[in-house]
């Protein structure tokens, strides 16, 4: 079901606050929305004002990769995100938000795959007890990225990165001891669990685009909301890393845009990504500090 178009007024009221400089919540137009993140009792598990995920670890490698670990990327629309969304049937946002997160967090490497691998292998699940022993065949990690969309106020795919980088930083598996070909799995009580080696945290930054007078004049409004990006004549998406690296760029919309233009939002992207690391960083710090997890 196609979301339900804006009424004629309300066109004509946003475009009239555009042309005057003003969006209709009071930002600016490269003012973002401050972020807020909830952590659940278990590692790996923080929420966000629309999201909500959680990772495990399972499931055998590639038979042609067996040395690298695998790494999936779940993401589902909830019914209560959006009155359109309809059960048991994907919409064309939902496919497009599940396509994004996997290009930014799989097919661009955010997470070291080899450093999953224990031995080639087989699959490794949780221990049910503080001690496991296994003597069988080779064995790597799975680290399964599940993102529910519980509420849409525009641009979800920010804050869909945001949750699934917090859960990345935030989760840690348990230790594994190997000795010959035995492997040895202890329990979070029993020794303090390893955080997962990422290549770097993704950020995602994206824009809504309205045309101008021409092509450098086209107005970036960062963070859109609901209605701006039901608008936007374009939009822009921009994956970057704390260290200024560009990871995905995905613009949609027939909107052209000058390189100078371009530019200009990947600087400010940039620094919105920096913001957003130690902002993510300081959480993630002091809810360890609450759950007293020991740092390896």
């Amino acid at each position: 079901m196609r979301p339900p178009s804006p009424s004629t007024p309300e066109k004509d009221f946003f475009f009239a606050a555009l042309d005057a400089g003003h969006r209709l919540d009071g930002r600016a137009f490269s003012e973002p929305r401050a972020p807020a993140l909830v952590f659940g009792p278990a590692l790996g598990t923080p929420s966000s004002p629309s999201e909500r995920r959680g990772r495990r670890a399972r499931r055998a490698p590639r038979a042609d990769a067996p040395f690298e670990g695998v790494l999936s990327v779940h993401a589902e629309l909830s019914p209560m995100a959006a009155g359109e969304v309809e059960p048991g049937r994907q919409s064309e946002e939902e496919i497009s938000l599940a396509r994004m997160l996997d290009k930014i967090f799989r097919r661009a490497d955010a997470i070291d795959r080899e450093a999953l691998c224990i031995l080639a292998g087989e699959r490794v699940r949780p221990p049910p007890t503080n001690l496991l022993q296994s003597h069988a065949h080779p064995q790597v990690w799975h680290v399964r990225l599940a993102l529910h969309v519980l509420a849409d106020a525009g641009n979800a795919l920010d804050a869909a990165v945001l949750a699934g980088s917090a859960a990345l930083r935030h989760f840690r598996r348990p230790d594994a001891e190997v000795v010959g070909r035995a492997v040895t799995l202890h329990a979070p009580d029993a020794r303090a669990p390893v955080p997962l080696a990422l290549h770097y945290t993704p950020f995602c930054v994206s824009y809504a685009l309205f045309a101008g007078d021409g092509e450098e004049d086209v107005r970036a409004l960062l963070d859109p909301g609901l209605l701006e990006a039901r608008l936007a004549h374009g939009t822009l998406a921009l994956a970057l890393t704390p260290a200024r690296e560009l990871a995905v760029v995905h613009k949609a919309g027939g909107l052209p845009l000058a390189p100078a233009a371009l530019m200009r939002a990947v600087r400010a992207a940039a620094r919105r990504a920096q913001e957003l690391d130690a902002w993510l960083g300081a959480r993630v710090r002091d809810d360890w500090a609450r759950k007293r997890v020991e740092v390896r």
